[in-house]
């Protein structure tokens, strides 16, 4: 893996195979991201971006192709390994905010370091610190159905960040919100990318959220056909 890559792809393919049907959802794709980037993956519905989501992160196995995070090829860990590898070193945030409506915004944070085998009280300290820097921690006791879609959100990205992430992966992470809310989300993002360097990798339609981030792939029938740097976002990104 090439020296500042954190995720190198070549010539993955990947094949759903139905009872009368074979979709070729991935076609030889080849992708490098660096550290500290901030990718767009754009393209129109069913074209292959959320199955590249999934596969590079290793949610999914590829059919033919290597895919190296970190400088670890995912595809030769086992499925115990990298359910572990995502545990400690990726966060997610989707469209729809899969939190437990049963716990509170707090509790929704630190569960997945209490999976983990953190600590209670060590556990709870850092979601309220995460908390605190997407601006919550004035409603960590509150349940999701008191918090606003955007607060929603902001709490799903807290639970993404409360494992120091390398890469958090979204799809559609603001998909379900208002243009302001969104706006307020990609602010969030962009903070997080410049101050801590984490690298974001987003699925979207938006072109708001694109123009966000530093380089945009567009896909059409599982390729990626085009690549372009936004430079406004590299020299917005660059400050500080």
């Amino acid at each position: 893996m090439r020296e500042g890559l954190v995720i190198e792809a070549r010539g993955v393919h990947k094949t759903y195979h139905g009872d009368r049907v074979q979709v070729q959802a991935l076609r030889g794709v080849d992708l490098n991201v660096s550290r500290g980037e901030m990718v767009a993956i754009m393209g129109p519905s069913g074209c292959g971006k959320t199955t590249l989501l999934n596969c590079l992160s290793g949610l999914d196995n590829v059919d033919a192709g290597e895919i190296w995070v970190e400088g670890t090829n995912i595809q030769k860990l086992s499925d115990r390994e990298r359910t572990g590898y995502r545990a400690r070193r990726m966060g997610f945030v989707f469209q729809f905010y899969n939190l437990l409506p049963v716990l509170n915004a707090v509790e929704n944070v630190e569960l997945p370091l209490l999976v983990a085998g953190v600590g209670a009280r060590e556990a709870r300290e850092h979601a309220m610190r995460v908390l605190e820097l997407v601006e919550l921690g004035d409603r960590a006791a509150s349940r999701t159905a008191e918090l606003s879609g955007g607060q929603r959100q902001r709490v799903t990205i807290a639970r993404a960040l409360v494992n120091d992430p390398a890469i958090i992966w979204g799809d559609e992470p603001t998909g379900d919100l208002d243009s302001e809310t969104a706006e307020e989300i990609m602010d969030l993002f962009q903070r997080l990318n410049r101050q801590n360097q984490q690298t974001f990798v987003l699925v979207t339609h938006s072109d708001e959220v694109s123009r966000r981030t530093h380089r945009i792939v567009r896909m059409r029938d599982g390729r990626i056909v085009t690549e372009e740097r936004v430079e406004r976002a590299s020299a917005t990104t660059s400050e500080g």
